[in-house]
C-alpha cells in the first residue's frame, strides 16, 4: 500500500514530503538523510496523523 509521509528535521526544520510503501507495519521510502547530515531525528507524519516512527 503507498501512503504519503510528512518528515520534519528536528535538526534544522527541513520538511520533506515523500510516497511511503507500508507493509507489516514498517514504512519505506528510500529517505536516508537531512541536507544537515541528520540522519535518526525526525517527526514523521503519516496521512496527517503523527507517529513515533524513526528511520535508522
Amino acid at each position: 500500500m503507498r501512503i504519503k509521509i510528512k518528515i520534519r528535521c528536528k535538526q534544522c526544520g527541513e520538511r520533506f514530503t515523500l510516497r511511503g510503501k507500508k507493509d507489516r507495519g514498517r514504512i519505506e521510502t528510500g529517505f536516508k538523510q537531512c541536507l544537515c547530515d541528520n540522519r535518526d531525528q525526525f517527526e514523521i507524519e503519516e496521512e496527517g496523523m503523527a507517529t513515533g516512527i524513526q528511520l535508522n
